[in-house]
């Protein structure tokens, strides 16, 4: 099958019955592309095919035939379709800058939200989605570097561990996939993106906010200001490609800055942390 996010196509070749479920679950509301156009990505999730097909199983994932990572166990199918899709698009997509945050929009304004693993970020990603803000990414901010403009790529939100009873608990009507155990980040689930947002895939978003979150137990919600050179150097820290374009990268981010209020944030509680954001929109 042929599966539209965003602007990208991927070819996605699989016989295996927790892919195909995967997709039907979490990909439920997105186009399905004509296998005779044109795709973006071939990937293929499958069996090696050595004596690990039948003892101790395991999967593979492929680009063009090539299998750029090592096999994953059996159970983890779904979840290295997800992964492997992301590098596509972050070694791949070098028509937009691409950075490693969150990021969800309200009142056509964009919340970027750059963060090393373990911070919260996609916690707080997801229930923003769940009280009304729109999801572009979970995972990859893409910026179109003409405009300057946020380039929605809705997929599944990926939570991790103790995230997903949270998000479980904070929004009982959210829809999850099965949880995967063992892997590389613990244990993994993935929420399905709500079908309005992946109707909206082609509405595109400016710049509004820039904030670095950081979940700490216990911690008081608190927002404070970044200085824009700070938050400069985090997205670039953070980007994908940003040296491949040299100075047109340095001038898309510098623009993207100056077009963001910017902001560290601390949080514990995640109905505290949506409140926050909330009001931040409706100051703008």
């Amino acid at each position: 099958m042929r599966l539209r996010t965003g602007p990208l196509v991927a070819q996605i070749h699989s016989h295996l019955p927790t892919v195909a479920h995967g997709i039907a679950l979490h990909y439920a509301s997105h186009p399905i592309e004509s296998l005779d156009g044109f795709a973006d990505f071939h990937v293929r999730i499958a069996r090696p095919k050595n004596i690990r097909r039948w003892l101790q199983p395991q999967v593979v994932f492929q680009l063009d035939d090539e299998a750029p990572f090592a096999p994953l166990p059996f159970a983890q199918a779904f979840p290295m379709l997800e992964w492997g899709l992301n590098w596509c698009v972050a070694n791949l997509c070098h028509q937009y800058l691409t950075i490693h945050a969150a990021v969800v929009e309200k009142s056509g304004r964009a919340l970027i939200l750059p963060a090393p693993p373990g911070s919260g970020k996609s916690t707080l990603c997801a229930g923003l989605v769940n009280r009304g803000w729109r999801l572009l990414s979970d995972e990859l901010t893409l910026i179109e570097r003409e405009t300057g403009l946020i380039v929605p790529l809705p997929r599944p939100i990926s939570l991790k561990n103790n995230s997903i009873g949270v998000i479980k608990s904070f929004a009982p009507g959210a829809v999850f996939g099965p949880e995967v155990h063992d892997t590389i980040k613990g244990t993994v689930a993935y929420m399905q993106p709500p079908a309005q947002t992946v109707q909206r895939a082609a509405e595109r978003a400016r710049p509004g906010w820039m904030v670095l979150p950081k979940y700490t137990a216990n911690a008081d919600t608190e927002l404070l200001p970044l200085p824009k050179a700070q938050a400069l150097m985090h997205l670039a820290d953070n980007a994908f490609n940003y040296s491949m374009h040299g100075r047109e990268g340095f001038d898309a981010l510098v623009q993207l800055v100056d077009a963001s209020h910017c902001h560290t944030f601390s949080y514990s509680q995640l109905d505290e942390a949506v409140e926050v954001f909330d009001q931040l929109a409706l100051a703008a």
